[in-house]
């Protein structure tokens, strides 16, 4: 099957890529963010640093990606996006979340890879509401699903029951 929902630990995962949702320092944080940064180890932060600046302390604009390795983790590659912070819908959050989806997956196919895990990105503490963010990753893998020839492989990594039974439901759906 193309799309799994796992209720797991996203570090966990043997993938080519996970996806870490996180800020536009690139330099850890809480949540995914910071349990990503610690199961890689220090050579991700290292990696992370010599990344260019595109703004001061800025390494991803909000909307977009940056591919590093995997370092400690099972995963081959972390792919870094930046989510929307919620601010009630009316400043362009969906086209965001939209954005960070499709510049993931196509970081998943510059690296060659065909096995990618979400987060569900902007969900924590930047306080997209999970009933939208799930359509909007559903939509976007979906598409990019629809447009491969290839086998791949999407995993959408839940934190907790609740997300899990989100993500089921705009599967089926």
């Amino acid at each position: 099957m193309p799309i799994e929902i796992l209720e797991t630990d996203i570090t966990t995962l043997d993938v080519d890529a996970i996806v870490n949702a996180a800020n536009e320092a690139l330099l850890g944080g809480g949540g995914v963010d910071g349990a990503i940064h610690r199961a890689a180890g220090p050579g991700l932060l290292a990696e992370c640093r010599a990344l260019p600046q595109v703004r001061p302390g800025v390494r991803c604009p909000t909307g977009e990606a940056r591919i590093t390795g995997g370092h400690r983790l099972p995963a081959r590659h972390v792919i870094h996006t930046v989510g929307p912070v919620w601010r009630g819908g009316g400043s362009g959050e969906a086209m965001l979340l939209a954005s960070c989806y499709r510049a993931s997956l196509s970081l998943t196919d510059e690296s060659g890879g065909g096995s990618i895990a979400f987060p569900a990105i902007s969900c924590g503490v930047y306080g997209y509401p999970p009933e939208l963010a799930v359509k909007i990753a559903v939509r976007e893998v979906r598409d990019w699903l629809g447009s491969r020839d290839m086998d791949s492989r999407v995993v959408f990594a839940c934190f907790g029951r609740e997300m899990a039974a989100l993500y089921q439901a705009s599967v089926r759906g």
